[in-house]
């Protein structure tokens, strides 16, 4: 290329000026550029090699051509320094600085062990880590589980099945602080060798609960997987899987809280002990320490609690019941735990169990540890006694127990396997001296009336039952379950199906008052809002055989068209012809089922039902929700649940739910205690009208045995469907007591068990409240009260209006004897008015009145019959063609004519 062409160098002057300038910016705030970036001609000459710039021909160093160019040197230099801590000698990407000055400069800095975020890597790229981190990692992780996992194999120990596995005492305590019973600690548990234990028990167990036991290492990974799943997120908890994990669970009772940490402890123990302990050894220890319910821990203690006889004697159908227990015997024990679940009854029990027992007898087959022909032998459930064998526990203190025990499981955290390990102290509610006087008073009339020698047809099976609960906080003061808790293990106090017939009109009335009856001219809507409440002076008819109606007047049918005849007991009508008016006043007095069955209907049967249970009933325990007969009765709450409702009554519309339990402690302190939560179920004006109506049931009607000396009573008498049970119900302020009386098969082991009639039981034509129960409840009451100050209800508010009010007077019914009725006294002429007599006397009028001093207003005196109670109430249907038939339920579920 020719000289002339190239163009000639820069002044030395203009390269010393820009670097000047750039010296002058960084001292104003801009840094100046660096030695060798400046086309300084020191940089060029000097000693050292310039660590930058352009070199011509020759290996001159090209000059900076201009100020523009010397400015982006500056800037150059400026954001090198910036990048920090970027190695000094890189360019502006960085990189080894190539021969030619194109490349990017490395230079020597500390490694890193681990390159993250890394390092020559910009945005996103800088986040990803390396494949050489992330198996070093993994690497690292995996060695470091291994090494906790040898660790934890390392420090965790075989437990010693037979020295964790024992069970604390609980003790009982009365409501004063006395000591009523330690129960717990007597479990029954004696450990035998494998060689007592019969082949066919081990093989029962393998072969329903884990089929590998005999080749698996001990653990089921996918069991642990889900159990420790479920944990993490909350769900429910789960145990071992394995017999192993069910040993070891059984030998580490010390700890039996379901955690992570917990399970994670297990399955290295399980582990260790599949490793280490031979699976004879396990299996005897598993066997030895499982629980099989009625406190029993072991083979030994379950076979001696269900079929007395030692282990070494059961069956391959005995095992295989016993496989079925271990599953919870809550729910599979033939003797039900009614009082722990409602859903756990004898009955259901016994379908459980015998199918859990067919099932592992089917897989012993299935697997090779029983012969068909073996099999074939056990196809029903064996037969097992009675659960009780405690002595402690006899009379009423077991139901007490029971009752303590099942208010713990169902109302606090407290579960069914913490009371089985026992260390409980438990405070209840029960007064020792009201316990005893109940059971004096049922064992009084049992002894004089019930002779089951004498007449085992009629007295056989007869059962009494009864609870006493203090309005005020719902405390349950006493019961009586039964003869003997080692005898007879069905707690009659609480759930027995038995119904509570006409000791449900209270409900009604209590219903008719709160919302009122429904507008009968209005539509449905109008019928809701527009209400009338009911005043006790209202009037309905009293006729037998009353053709029930809607609200609004149209004749009511069930579901196959059919219409609905209420019958009245002893086939009595109350009141004059043609309307046979009388006032709720005396229906209730006199247990008048039609008056009651219209009145619901009227008020509606859902308001019925939402009155019953505001009171304190159980919905479940409602039945027949949509008949007519729901009103009288046909629902079949506890003894200590209608105690608990008219409780509500006796504290002017309080409620309050009954328990049985106040405090709770352990070693630990106080794991419970009760606080009491009183709602309103009824405005004051409404309960106390209620019992004011009650109390002339007891002064002058059905329960005048119930009367105390110098005390105000107020109650209900009630008798069922076939005289099948009878209860009288009452309350003073301070108290209030049901006593329930039927006649059920005390045989446990057969099936669908029925309630029998009682017709001439204790020498009776028939039973009803007004006999015995209402004489148990008085000389109970007598003595429950005695050194307590009488207190008087509180006088009642006016309320509602007259419904149905006519000027036509009703006089007292006619009362006639009839083949069902009661043996007592029959009411004196003077008690019937005169039916030839057209005209009213004014004393006949005066039953429309709120009261009428020294009127009798009708009443039978003592010893009158239960009205609608004492025959259980028969509905009778007719079919439109003037045929009438009874409905076969007498008062029941109303179930429609057949043919």
């Amino acid at each position: 290329m020719s000289e002339h062409r190239r163009k000639p160098p820069q002044s030395q002057e203009g390269g010393r000026a820009a670097a000047r300038r750039g010296q002058s910016g960084s001292s104003s705030g801009r840094r100046a550029a660096p030695r060798g970036a400046t086309g300084s001609p020191s940089d060029s000459y000097g000693t050292s090699p310039p660590e930058s710039g352009s070199y011509g021909p020759g290996g001159e160093e090209r000059p900076y051509g201009g100020r523009a160019e010397a400015r982006r040197a500056a800037q150059r230099s400026s954001g090198s320094r910036r990048r920090a801590p970027e190695p000094a000698g890189r360019g502006r990407r960085g990189g080894p600085t190539s021969p030619t000055g194109r490349g990017r400069a490395a230079a020597p800095g500390k490694k890193r062990i681990i390159d993250y975020p890394r390092a020559g890597k910009y945005g996103a790229a800088r986040w990803v880590p390396s494949w050489k981190l992330v198996t070093g990692l993994f690497i690292g992780f995996f060695g470091s589980m291994v090494a906790v996992a040898g660790i934890a194999y390392a420090m965790v120990q075989v437990p010693d099945v037979a020295l964790t596995a024992k069970a604390q005492n609980n003790v009982f305590y009365w409501a004063d602080g006395s000591e009523m019973v330690a129960t717990g600690g007597e479990t029954n548990r004696q450990n035998v060798n494998l060689s007592q234990i019969p082949k066919n028990m081990q093989y029962a167990v393998v072969s329903q609960e884990n089929k590998t036991f005999y080749t698996d290492s001990g653990i089921d990974p996918k069991g642990i997987g889900r159990a420790v799943f479920n944990m993490a997120r909350g769900g429910e908890t789960q145990g071992g899987s394995t017999i192993t994990q069910q040993y070891v669970k059984n030998a580490m009772l010390n700890d039996q809280s379901q955690t992570i940490s917990r399970k994670f402890k297990e399955i290295f123990v399980s582990i260790k002990v599949g490793a280490t302990v031979r699976k004879d050894k396990i299996m005897e220890g598993y066997l030895n320490s499982a629980y099989y319910g009625r406190s029993a821990y072991g083979i030994q203690a379950a076979a001696r609690a269900y079929f007395n006889e030692d282990a070494v004697k059961l069956d391959a159908g005995q095992c295989a019941f016993l496989a079925a227990m271990l599953k919870g015997a809550t729910y599979y024990d033939p003797a039900g735990s009614m009082s722990i679940d409602t859903a756990a009854t004898p009955d259901a029990n016994k379908k459980r169990a015998l199918r859990q027992m067919q099932d592992t007898l089917d897989k012993m087959v299935e697997y090779g540890h029983l012969s068909p022909t073996e099999r074939a032998k056990f196809t029903t459930l064996p037969k097992s006694q009675n659960p009780r064998a405690n002595n402690e526990l006899s009379g009423q203190v077991g139901y007490l127990v029971d009752l303590a025990k099942a208010y713990l499981i169902n109302n606090t955290n407290i579960t069914a396997d913490d009371l089985q390990q026992g260390g409980y102290s438990i405070h209840t509610t029960f007064e020792k001296k009201k316990v005893d006087e109940l059971e004096k008073a049922v064992t009084k009339v049992r002894k004089a009336n019930i002779k089951p020698k004498e007449r085992p047809d009629k007295d056989k099976y007869v059962q009494f039952g009864g609870a006493s609960v203090d309005p005020a906080t719902g405390a349950i003061k006493a019961i009586y379950g039964g003869e003997d808790a080692t005898k007879h293990f069905t707690n009659n106090a609480d759930a027995t199906g038995a119904q509570v017939g006409s000791t449900f009109k209270p409900f009604v009335l209590a219903a008719a008052m709160k919302w009122g009856v429904r507008n009968p001219d209005g539509n449905e809507v109008q019928a809701q809002d527009e209400r009338t409440q009911v005043n006790p002076q209202s009037l309905y008819s009293g006729k037998n055989d009353l053709k029930i109606k809607e609200y609004d007047g149209s004749v009511w049918k069930n579901e196959k068209g059919k219409e609905w005849l209420q019958e009245n007991d002893g086939k009595e009508s109350y009141g004059s012809p043609p309307d046979y008016k009388i006032d709720l006043r005396e229906a209730m007095r006199e247990s008048v089922n039609s008056a009651f069955v219209q009145l619901g209907m009227d008020v509606g049967l859902d308001k019925v039902k939402e009155s019953a249970e505001d009171a304190g009933l159980l919905k479940s325990s409602l039945a027949g929700t949509n008949y007519p007969s729901f009103s009288i009765g046909i629902s079949d709450p506890s003894a200590i649940r209608m105690a608990g409702a008219y409780a509500t009554f006796a504290a002017s519309g309080k409620q309050n739910d009954p328990f049985s339990v106040q405090k709770v402690t352990s070693k630990n302190g106080t794991e419970y205690t009760h606080e009491v939560k009183t709602k309103e179920a009824f405005a004051a004006k409404v309960a106390d009208n209620v019992t004011d109506v009650l109390k002339t049931v007891v002064e002058k009607g059905t329960g005048t045995n119930a009367k105390l000396e110098g005390r105000e009573v107020a109650g209900k008498t009630g008798t069922t469907d076939g005289n099948k049970s009878a209860w009288f119900v009452g309350y003073t302020p301070q108290l209030s007591t049901s006593i329930t009386m039927f006649r059920m098969d005390d045989d446990e082991t057969k099936k669908n068990r029925e309630f029998l009639k009682m017709y001439g039981t204790g020498g009776q034509k028939k039973i009803h409240g007004a006999s015995f129960p209402s004489e148990i409840w008085h000389d109970y009451m007598e003595q429950a009260l005695k050194g307590t100050q009488p207190k008087a209800f509180p006088t009642p508010e006016p309320i509602g209006e007259v419904i149905n009010d006519t000027p036509t007077p009703t006089p007292t019914p006619t009362f006639t004897q009839t083949e069902d009725a009661s043996p007592t006294p029959s009411p004196t002429p003077s008690e019937s008015p005169s039916s030839s007599s057209p005209s009213p006397s004014p004393s006949e009028t005066c039953q429309f009145t709120w009261q009428c001093p020294g009127q009798d207003n009708g009443g039978t005196g003592n010893g009158g019959t239960d009205g609608g109670v004492t025959s259980s109430p028969t509905a009778t249907v007719t079919d439109g063609t003037g045929n009438t038939r009874g409905n076969g339920n007498g008062g029941g579920l109303f179930q429609g004519p057949t043919g």
